[in-house]
């Protein structure tokens, strides 16, 4: 009997060693991919233009970007403002990689209240994260070179025929 424990305690303490030595490389596997974003990370102020229909707004504001949990994840709060100081634009957003999916992650949160999983990858020299809408599809396209932060947004009916909505120049303050 007592060999008999002894025996299922060591095949247990070889499973959970070899189940947490595999969440160390997955975790590492993680950190190696968010780390690809480093240039992201800072705080950013600016200026830029969206436009819907046929107004075009100005703002000004700040995007902050935070290492989070060891470098296993980004923080990113934007915050921008018309030119009359109102509040036009506030985000949240959680961006890390999935091992399992092999992909990345970026959950973002409006104070409109909607939310969702948006599309994010690395593309050349910068980033590209967008989403469907039932009337097409909108893209970004982030360039952060040179301490600068440029940012486009598009839209497409058709997913091949872009037209510019938004346009972002932020530079690093930290």
């Amino acid at each position: 009997m007592i060999r008999k424990i002894l025996l299922t305690t060591i095949v247990l303490l070889a499973g959970l060693t070899a189940v947490s030595a595999q969440g160390e490389n997955t975790a590492d596997l993680q950190r190696g991919e968010v780390k690809k974003l480093e240039s992201m990370v800072g705080q950013w102020k600016g200026s830029g233009w969206i436009q819907q229909g046929a107004k075009r707004e100005t703002f000004t504001g700040t995007e902050t970007v935070q290492r989070k949990l060891d470098g296993l994840a980004l923080l990113i709060e934007g915050k921008f403002a018309n030119p009359e100081g109102k509040v036009i634009h506030e985000t949240l957003a959680v961006l890390d990689f999935s091992a399992k999916a092999a992909k990345y992650r970026f959950r973002t949160y409006l104070a409109s209240g909607i939310s969702g999983e948006q599309d994010f990858k690395i593309v050349g020299d910068g980033f590209e994260w967008g989403f469907q809408t039932p009337a097409g599809t909108i893209r970004y396209t982030i360039k952060t070179a040179n301490d600068v932060w440029f940012e486009i947004g598009e839209f497409a009916k058709d997913g091949k025929t872009w037209m510019k909505f938004f346009e972002m120049k932020l530079d690093r303050v930290k």
